[in-house]
């Protein structure tokens, strides 16, 4: 039970931080971008949505995008939406730190079965390897996108995206786990097996949106996704290597 609520706290304090971190980069760096593809949108008899953080999936500051993090979704025209200003801060912060502390679970509770991240530099490891999972591979096939843009079926890019993000962290495990040339090779093909068999597409990629300020969004969320992932790992090696420290030192004044 202590080794479970340590995960818990190291988690959630790790989830707090780099959800914040993630909030403040999205305000200067991908919703201006989205808010300007907004205006395309707009002039095309568009309809705006609630945007998705490139990082984390979650909700961010602006109309909607659909990004490398989040598979595509779909929309109810009349759906609530958090009025400009504070309120859209105040729920996209909200919404960063929410997947922030699921994202950080998921790191700490896989680190402790495999031993534990010792120090922050270990974290920092990690937090590359959470970004190559969840935004790097997936994003290779779907890309992060602009309001505006077209997007294929729904349940196929969930499908896809989950897929990938599996094969990519078994990949990776066995890889950096696992001893011998074998289990590399089945390592290194489970990660290029998706893209083999290749994302969902729409039918047509035809869309308002110029092709350079897609690409400086595509830019804009990998790096703030890299960012987001090596401050999450870096803190989350911090936090508990305290903790185990704590822990060792409470163990020896009671031996």
């Amino acid at each position: 039970m202590t080794i479970f609520r340590n995960v818990v706290f190291v988690a959630a304090l790790t989830g707090l931080l780099a959800g914040i971190v993630m909030a403040a980069m999205q305000t200067y760096a991908t919703v201006p971008l989205i808010k300007k593809a907004e205006t395309f949108e707009n002039a095309g008899g568009g309809h705006d949505h609630a945007a998705t953080d490139p990082a984390t999936g979650t909700e961010a500051a602006a109309p909607h995008s659909h990004d490398a993090g989040t598979p595509a979704h779909e929309h109810d025209g009349e759906a609530w939406a958090p009025a400009d200003g504070f309120e859209r801060l105040a729920y996209t912060v909200l919404a960063n730190i929410v997947t922030a502390i699921g994202f950080a679970l998921v790191l700490v509770a896989v680190s402790e079965i495999l031993g534990g991240i010792a120090s922050w530099r270990q974290g920092i490891f990690w937090g590359f390897a959470g970004f190559a999972v969840f935004t790097l591979a997936p994003g290779l096939g779907l890309p992060p996108e602009l309001p505006a843009m077209p997007a294929a079926d729904l349940g196929g890019r969930q499908i896809w995206w989950t897929a990938t993000v599996i094969a990519t962290a078994v990949g990776l495990g066995l890889i950096a786990f696992r001893s011998g040339v074998v289990w590399s090779l089945v390592g290194v093909a489970l990660i290029v097996a998706p893209h083999i068999v290749g994302a969902p597409q729409p039918v047509s990629h035809d869309s308002p949106i110029p092709a350079d300020l897609h690409h400086q969004y595509v830019v804009a969320a990998t790096v703030t996704n890299l960012i987001f992932w090596v401050v999450l790992g870096g803190v989350a090696g911090a936090i508990r290597s305290r903790v185990a420290r704590s822990a060792g030192s409470l163990r020896d004044s009671f031996a």
